[in-house]
């Protein structure tokens, strides 16, 4: 940006003073020789006031041909007052038109379509609720980071295309050259825990994809996870810090973003419930418990959208379930002594129907034992040898988790659908724009 540019944040800053703002016109409204323009440039918004005898003809004349999303240079005094948009105004003196917006302009002021918005996507992000989210979601992502660079995490990066997969459904493949099929990585977690036993305590941050056939609230095919692995680190040391870092998510936005979440009306007092220690249920009393409200779900079946909601709502606050049945997780998930037909796992449940944003577990570090499920599961016991030498060459206590971002976002936002939650996303039937 030019220096002699100013932001609309910085307007605070300027009160009194003449600047210049380049911006994209929102809204215009004009009285005669009066005229209004309410501004934003990706960092606020602000009115600029426009009087047809305080200006030259060339810029009355420009400003009598703006349209909705124009980009414009404004030189101007600022002014503070609390009833224009932004709380900030300016008292125009020149005014250039940079780039014309035909009136055609695809997203206009009334009510549109889903599909409309998302095949407009890239000007439905010009919009104050879009931008609101993204700026929530730019604070969550630099939460993450500062969070685990202060407990001496290490970040790395594992491969988006990979012959060893996490999940046993969901797969997108392609051919990889002469080595044969490739996988789009469904989770990090693999890799992270050979990462692990190099740097005792790491991160990973990055896409992952699912090729579920799923058209819920909850699902994208492609979407970001946070996956941290910790070494020596058990199931209730792994639950314990996951319970440190939702508080920490929650709370660094609370502090930080009030005026996104006043622009997405979010009641901040439901977010409340995460000062209280979060609930630890067993799997098996989580079963009694949907069963007493009316579900039909068994022991041995995962949970469902529905289970999960009434769950949470018995405690009103997020819910770690704990010690799922073996058959209904993954192969790397630790058996339960206490219980050989369950794994040391838990899924961690947010309220308001938000469902399941983190899913973790201590890994299982028998050799033998994770030979078995490999091939129990009927998976290609050839493209895991480098992670079953993991357990033969110093198998330690380690544990992980991964926190779908756009869940979280979409819970803390209180977002009906995480199809807002990512720039662009990727559903079923939807790979554009």
């Amino acid at each position: 940006m030019n220096k002699s540019t100013t932001r609309i944040a910085d307007l605070k800053h300027h009160v009194g003073a003449t600047v210049t703002v380049r911006a994209w016109v929102t809204h215009l409204r004009s009285k005669g020789k009066l005229g209004f323009a309410v501004m934003r440039d990706g960092t606020g918004i602000m009115q600029a006031v426009v009087v047809k005898a305080e200006v030259s003809e060339a810029a009355w004349e420009s400003f009598t041909q703006l349209t909705q999303e124009a980009s414009v240079a404004l030189v101007g005094e600022v002014r503070a007052d609390a009833r224009a948009p932004g709380g900030f105004e300016m008292g125009v003196k020149e005014l250039t038109l940079i780039g014309a917006s035909p009136l055609d302009y695809p997203i206009q002021p009334k009510e549109h379509g889903i599909d409309f918005l998302l095949d407009n996507r890239t000007f439905w992000l010009r919009s104050q609720r879009q931008g609101a989210i993204m700026r929530v979601r730019h604070e969550l992502e630099q939460a993450v980071h500062d969070f685990f660079y202060s407990r001496d995490f290490i970040r790395c990066d594992t491969p988006i295309l990979t012959a060893a997969i996490g999940e046993r459904a969901g797969l997108f493949s392609t051919e990889y050259f002469e080595e044969g099929p490739a996988y789009l990585a469904q989770t990090g977690q693999l890799y992270g825990e050979a990462l692990a036993a190099s740097l005792g305590r790491i991160y990973t941050f990055g896409p992952t994809f699912r090729a579920e056939k799923s058209k819920t609230r909850r699902h994208l095919t492609e979407f970001w996870m946070i996956e941290p692995e910790m070494a020596w680190y058990d199931q209730d040391d792994n639950m314990d810090l996951q319970e440190d870092f939702v508080r920490y998510l929650v709370e660094r936005v609370l502090e930080r973003r009030q005026e996104e979440l006043k622009v997405l009306e979010r009641d901040t007092s439901k977010l409340d419930c995460v000062s209280q220690p979060f609930m630890r249920l067993d799997y098996g009393d989580a079963v009694k418990l949907a069963q007493s409200k009316g579900s039909d779900i068994t022991w041995g079946d995962d949970l469902g959208a529905p289970d999960e909601a009434l769950i949470v709502d018995e405690y009103q606050r997020p819910v770690f379930v704990v010690n799922y049945p073996k058959e209904a997780k993954a192969f790397y998930m630790k058996e339960n002594p206490a219980d050989p037909r369950t794994v040391r796992c838990a899924d961690l449940l947010a309220p308001e129907g938000r469902g399941e944003i983190i899913g973790g577990s201590q890994r299982e570090d028998d050799y033998d034992k994770i030979l078995a499920r490999l091939t129990h599961e009927g998976l290609p016991v050839e493209a895991y040898g480098w992670y079953l030498d993991l357990r033969k060459y110093g198998t330690f206590t380690h544990s992980g988790f991964g926190l779908g971002l756009e869940r979280t976002i979409a819970w803390i936002c209180g977002i009906e659908h995480i199809r807002e939650c990512i720039p662009f996303p990727r559903l079923m039937g939807r790979i554009a724009p």
